[in-house]
């Protein structure tokens, strides 16, 4: 059998995730991307390193972003048994070839209204779930348009991901000033500005065949001071978190969103959850890796077979014992990174450490106040979250990152 995997630039989620589960269940691969060169050395440097063995794998050219070219370069190549990609900025164009070929795979509207924020605000205030205030600004718009914001407001690319130029603004001045920045950057981007949603940040992570749909964890984020909203931190959960999960659970049900793995972020009032975004892929940065190692079930293969037609277990069965934390290292200002620590896995008192640098020394960068700040990873796991928190510390408190300028 034959998956089309489409993506743009290489992912842990894709190459330590899921390759080696397709490999796992003896598919062969056509990877489509805009970024042969760039995946080709990814995964030499995955086998290099040790990895874990990856599918016959076909990397093919190809302007991903454009529906028509991946549907008329797949049918170029011969039907396939599935198509399937963990990109956010893919996933209408997947689920319109999957459409297209008769395949299993997500409805391309509720794709899209995942993808583009403001029609996901005006979904969700249709459907009567939820209603933020919110305004979208087309590229070159004036401002004065948002004139009336419930300010503070957050300002963000309508087609974002990342946190990438996510930023609270206090008045209309600041309003104009981050706009005016952002456009300077992305001048055929649309903005959205909308009501900032305060309190606790979480996550809920989801599964679905068409016909059920299963929460399967939660984490608690810690967000870098405003103004920016980087994240720092990932608690998994020891339970869902109710009311909130039920209710974003029929927030997405709303939306159409049910099909294969979804990372849905909202914030907690009260008993309330309101929803902040919906990626209709896996949790990325490296936190989808840790999940299926700590409960225990095939979370990449599941997701797969979902793609190629096959219904999800009635029950996943997975662990409920384990606990996680994920700390990621930022950079505080522009410069070389000079010194840091190198990878590394250690096991003690019950609890595992897993480091990942994503940054090597002599790398040079711009400060971007987003998660391309991210200089390494720490994932811990075990048990006892006491523990866990030890552990991070003392591993943090020993090692040193330098960044000159």
């Amino acid at each position: 059998m034959r998956l089309h995997l489409l993506a743009l630039n290489p992912t842990d989620s894709v190459t330590e995730g899921f390759l080696p589960a397709a490999a796992r269940l003896g598919l062969a691969v056509t990877l489509l991307t805009d970024q042969p060169d760039r995946h080709r050395r990814a995964y030499a440097r995955h086998v290099a390193d040790g990895g874990d063995p990856l599918p016959d794998l076909d990397v093919v050219p190809c302007d991903v972003r454009d529906f028509r070219e991946v549907v008329g370069r797949i049918s170029a190549l011969g039907r396939p048994d599935a198509v399937f990609t963990n990109s956010d900025h893919l996933q209408v164009q997947a689920a319109l070839a999957a459409e297209y070929f008769g395949l299993p795979g997500k409805d391309w509207r509720a794709a899209h209204k995942a993808k583009d924020k403001a029609e996901l605000r005006r979904a969700l205030a249709a459907a009567g779930l939820d209603a933020v205030w919110s305004l979208e600004l087309a590229p070159g718009q004036d401002v004065d348009a948002a004139a009336d914001a419930p300010f503070p407001c957050v300002l963000k690319p309508r087609e974002g991901v990342a946190s990438e130029d996510v930023v609270l603004v206090r008045d209309a001045a600041e309003l104009a000033d981050r706009c005016r920045e952002i456009r300077s950057r992305r001048p055929d981007a649309a903005l959205v500005v909308e009501e900032y949603l305060d309190g606790p940040l979480y996550t809920l992570e989801t599964l679905g065949d068409g016909t059920v749909l299963h929460p399967y964890a939660a984490f608690r984020t810690a967000v870098s001071p405003l103004p920016h909203f980087i994240e720092e931190r990932l608690d998994l959960l020891p339970d869902l978190p109710q009311p909130h999960s039920d209710q974003v659970l029929a927030q997405l049900q709303a939306l159409g969103i049910g099909f294969g793995i979804c990372h849905t972020e909202y914030v907690a009032q009260g008993d309330r959850a309101r929803i902040i975004e919906v990626n209709y892929r896996a949790v990325g940065d490296q936190c989808d890796l840790v999940l299926a190692q700590l409960l225990d079930i095939p979370l990449f293969e599941h997701v797969l077979r979902t793609h190629l037609g096959e219904p999800l277990p009635a029950r996943l069965g997975a662990r409920t014992d384990g606990r996680a934390r994920i700390e990621y290292v930022c950079a505080g200002q522009a410069g070389t990174l000079k010194a840091a620590p190198g990878a590394g896995d250690t096991e003690q008192d019950g609890v595992r450490l897993v480091y990942r640098p994503m940054r090597e020394p002599g790398e040079e960068h711009p400060h971007y106040r987003t998660n391309r700040d991210y200089l390494g990873v720490l994932r811990a796991t075990g048990t006892d979250q006491d523990r866990i928190d030890r552990a991070v510390t003392e591993f943090l408190g020993a090692r040193q990152w330098e960044i000159v300028s």
